[in-house]
């Protein structure tokens, strides 16, 4: 099976350049730096030990932050190079390390030999990490290959990837036995790696939790603060199509209760804002881009975040969040987004009936009761007005214990990483 999947990966190759120049077109793409995917590099290794992470988006660019902290602080290492696919994931790790020496971001390379080949040529890294779900296996191959060591961290194999690589089971044992440690993100991913063949698993919960020095210091301009802080405010997150009008169903449901409720929605995909903008102002809501804040003011509905990497930002203010892929049923095999980060905030987690990729998650979170199911907009609307109605401070003593456990997971990861610095 590899080398049927390096023959048609070798057949894609002279078509790659056209790929990704009509994926640029569409914005899916750098319009520059998109060349780093054909292993165009303009940037030179320093000298000195280079650990390498590689994630694909925002998500996961965010779940490994304290790790990079770490290693920004560890005298071994001399370069931490990060790699990503999306668009997002790229230009939230450029801005967040742009003025950092030490850190330097590419795009992955596709997964044609010639090109990871070359891109390893390049960077020739001594410790090489892959985060949450990211197999390429051209790329592993060529990794062990050149004897640089693989991590897997937070390890993430749903049911419908696992019958995927079941299906293909002796190439399926031959990729994930390449890896010398994979660290799960729950019990369900524990056991599929172990019947695909993964040689070293340990599970100590999911990265996700973990505690970013900067996490709880997202603090948003004065002037939107004072044009909102006297008012009832919650936050719908990581929303897919129809979620933004089932957000504002509700958010017309509850301005019978208070008048003065502003709804703050972040859409997982913001090349969709202008499809939400237009949906939701024909519900004669005042709704206000968050990138032309000054068009906020004391009666504007909705707030539509535009951008990426703001969202701690929002949760920081909101006392509850509901949090989006939950009430689409087309996605039901794939559905939920993670709802961690705003429990670390203290916030009360409202979310839909499909949780399907996040459901140890949810039950660990349930045990804390900062969950809560809605299935109509109604539902939505009725435990908002009741949660503003009890006018408590968020929940301080969860989001601690939430720190607290991530603060251990993080700890024996860096165990197990230091092994191979």
């Amino acid at each position: 099976m590899h080398f049927w999947y390096k023959f048609f990966t070798y057949l894609f190759y002279p078509i790659a350049p056209i790929y990704l120049y009509f994926r640029t077109l569409n914005k899916k793409e750098h319009p520059v730096r998109f060349k780093e995917k054909l292993s165009k590099i303009n940037t030179s290794r320093d000298k000195g030990f280079l650990i390498w992470f590689h994630v694909a988006s925002v998500g996961e660019a965010m779940s490994i932050l304290p790790l990079i902290e770490n290693c920004i602080k560890e005298k071994k290492i001399n370069k931490i190079l990060l790699t990503s696919i999306t668009l997002s994931s790229g230009k939230i790790l450029e801005k967040k390390y742009k003025d950092n020496k030490k850190i330097c971001h590419q795009f992955l390379p596709l997964d044609i030999p010639s090109l990871v080949k070359k891109f390893l040529k390049h960077w020739k890294p001594n410790l090489a990490i892959f985060v949450d779900s990211e197999i390429w296996p051209n790329l592993i191959f060529q990794i062990k290959k050149d004897k640089i060591p693989l991590l897997l961290f937070n390890a993430r194999i749903t049911e419908k990837t696992f019958k995927r690589w079941r299906f293909l089971k002796n190439f399926g044992q031959k990729v994930f036995n390449k890896f010398d440690l994979c660290i799960a993100s729950n019990k369900e991913s524990e056991n599929f790696l172990k019947i695909l063949g993964a040689k070293n698993i340990k599970n100590y919960g999911n990265l996700k939790f973990l505690n970013s020095t900067n996490d709880l210091n997202h603090n948003l301009d004065s002037f939107l603060i004072d044009k909102i802080k006297n008012r009832k405010i919650w936050c719908a997150a990581s929303t897919h199509p129809d979620e933004e009008k089932f957000c504002a169903e509700s958010h017309l449901q509850i301005k019978n209760s208070y008048k003065n409720v502003l709804t703050i929605i972040i859409p997982r995909h913001i090349h969709r804002v202008k499809k939400i903008y237009s949906d939701l102002t024909k519900l004669n809501l005042k709704v206000a881009l968050y990138s032309d804040v000054a068009k906020v003011n004391y009666d504007t509905d909705i707030l539509l975040v535009d951008s990426y990497g703001e969202s701690l930002k929002f949760y920081n203010i909101s006392k509850c969040v509901f949090v989006g892929k939950s009430l689409v049923k087309n996605l039901i095999d794939n559905s939920g987004q993670n709802p961690i980060e705003p429990a670390k905030f203290g916030c009360k987690i409202l979310h839909g009936p499909y949780i399907r990729n996040f459901t140890e998650i949810y039950e660990f979170l349930k045990t804390y009761g900062v969950t809560s199911k809605i299935n109509t907009f109604q539902e939505l609307a009725a435990s908002l007005v009741e949660e503003f109605r009890h006018d408590k401070d968020k929940n301080v003593e969860i989001s601690e214990k939430i720190q607290n456990y991530g603060q251990n997971i993080f700890n024996n990861v860096i165990v197990e990483m230091k092994k191979y610095i």
